[in-house]
Formats: C-alpha cells, structure tokens, sequence
C-alpha cells in the first residue's frame, strides 16, 4: 500500500485531464472526415507500440534499435492467422499476435538483457534484422515481397457482432475500427500505468539511476530487464496486431530497422521522460510522416531536420517543454 500511496495526486491528476480528452476522441469520427479519422487510427496504434518501446527507454534506461521485430511478428502472426487458419475474429488474432511475440520476446530479451547501453541496442538491432531477413528468405511461406494481405472484408469484430460486408463497408470499418482500437488504446493505457507506478515500475526505474545500488538492495537486475522486455514487445506486438486491418497488407519493412528508429523518434518527439509523452509523440509523428510524404519527395529529409531540432531547441520533448511551461506559469 506505501508503494502507491503518492501516486494518488498524480493518479487523480491525470484523470481530470484525461476525462475530456477522451469525451473529445469518442467525438472525433462526428467532427472529421474518414480520412482524418483513419489517420487517427493509425496515431492510436502506433502510441500503443511507443507506450511498450518507452518503457525500457523512459523507464528502464534501455534503447533498442530492434523493437520493428516485435511489431512485425503480431503483424504477420495475423496475417497468417486470417490466411492460412481462415480465422476472422480479431479477437482471436490479436490473441495469437500476443502468444508469438510473446515468444519471440521471451526469447530475444533473454539474450538482449544480458548487456547494457550500446551493446544492448545493437544486439536488440541484430536480431530484428534476422526476423527481416527470414521474412524475404522464406517467402513460400511469408510472401516476401508479395505481402500477405488481410482485407478489411475478412475481419470480425466482437466476436463476429460486427461484419464488414456489403455496400459502404470501407466507411463502416474505419469508423467501427475506430472505436475498437480506442477501447484497446485506452486499456493498455490504464495497463502500463499500473505498471510502472506499481513496485515493480519502480524498481525499474531504480535500476534506470543507478545498477548498482539497485543490486546492492536486493533488485535481480538482469530478471527485472528481462520482464521489462517482454511486456515492451507485447504491447509492441499489440500494436502490430491492430495495425494490420487497418493498412489492408503485411510488408517486411516493418521488420526493416528505419521502422525501429521511427519508435524511437516517436518517443523522443513526445518526451521520454514522462508518461503520456509517447502517446503524444506517436500521434504527432503520424500527421508530420503522412504530410511531409504527400509535400516533398524529400520527406526523409524533413523529418530528419525536425528530430534536429527537437533535440537541440526542445530536449525533453513536446509533452516535457509543456509540462516545464505550466510550472513557470503557476510559479508566476
């Protein structure tokens, strides 16, 4: 019970400023169009994966350069399910989504946990570009390059309640959708934040500020990471799972090691430092990929200049120069 008795101003803080944004989300689909809403969809998704990245990079003090492995692995786990099983309740794919990144994190975070700081991410980058070059190797059973495709048509929704067959379905699958992967959102939101205001959150975090006093009180470290680790890659995994509907086909460039980096900017564009800045770093990085694509053919470049700049002119990102601008105002 002491563990979490000073969570309890921050709990209540952020549910009144949680409140509405939520009311404002449910509202979204009545106020924009389908195609800012299918954005959004993709916003929530990827806040998903940056939410589980960010809890070895924010609060673990880990930085890996492989976390598209884990994305891609509930990716295809459901591109497999719905093509080769014929199964189409997303309900049970993002169940076998979660089992096989599972899996595939158990067994990657028991060889990634053994090392620290730059050995780490670059062991996390090696074996992603393992999964990625298995994905293009066999492609008699992943496609390669002809991407296993799951049609909106071909998923069910709350246990097959919701179809999407029939004149007006692609309207009634994003708006549909919409809702689901917001309840989903909203769920592994509440989930990580039990998680790390729970002891086991904080010892994470002691481990984070110092290995060796963490050690020294009885922390396993190496066990701690290692946990820290999968449950990262299930929420990645998660957000893999969801994404697949939506963007109609798999690709092994979700596998590729720019899709990892594009994690990493996501978090650092938020704010790493605290809770709710993967989530807004992930919706904003959406909007700004999707524009710059669509303005320039040189869209690598401009987003390439825009991570400058957060780093030089806004170092604890969006979410931590607010928080520092609120302070300086109530000071005032």
């Amino acid at each position: 019970m002491p563990a979490f008795a000073h969570t309890a101003p921050a709990t209540r803080t952020l549910l009144v400023f949680s409140i509405p944004i939520v009311v404002g989300l449910a509202l979204v689909p009545a106020v924009v169009d389908l195609y800012q809403t299918e954005l959004l969809i993709y916003g929530l998704t990827f806040a998903i994966a940056a939410l589980g990245f960010n809890l070895l990079l924010g609060y673990t003090g880990l930085l890996s350069f492989g976390h598209s492995a884990y994305f891609g692995t509930g990716a295809y786990t459901v591109a497999f399910i719905v093509r080769d099983l014929h199964v189409h309740s997303m309900e049970l794919c993002i169940l076998g989504g979660l089992l096989s990144t599972l899996l595939i994190s158990a067994l990657f975070g028991y060889v990634c946990v053994r090392h620290t700081r730059i050995f780490f991410s670059i062991l996390a980058l090696a074996l992603s570009q393992v999964l990625w070059s298995l994905a293009f190797k066999f492609f008699w059973v992943t496609g390669g390059t002809r991407m296993p495709s799951v049609p909106r048509s071909s998923v069910t929704l709350l246990a097959g309640l919701l179809d999407f067959k029939g004149a007006g379905a692609y309207s009634r699958f994003v708006y549909a959708y919409y809702y689901y992967v917001l309840v989903v959102f909203l769920i592994a939101a509440a989930v990580m934040w039990v998680i790390v205001h729970s002891p086991f959150g904080k010892a994470l975090q002691a481990i984070r500020d110092n290995e060796i006093r963490a050690s020294f009180v009885g922390i396993r470290v190496r066990r701690y990471r290692w946990i820290a680790f999968v449950i990262s890659g299930c929420f990645t995994g998660l957000a893999g799972a969801l994404w697949v509907p939506l963007n109609g086909l798999t690709t092994p460039d979700i596998l590729y090691w720019p899709f990892s980096g594009e994690l990493v900017f996501m978090t650092v564009l938020g704010g790493f430092r605290s809770f709710t800045g993967p989530i807004v770093g992930a919706v904003a990085f959406n909007y700004l990929k999707v524009y710059a694509v669509a303005s320039s053919q040189y869209w690598q470049l401009v987003l390439g200049c825009v991570l400058v700049a957060m780093v030089m002119l806004l170092p604890t990102g969006i979410v931590g120069t607010l928080g520092r601008l609120a302070s300086r105002l109530r000071r005032r």
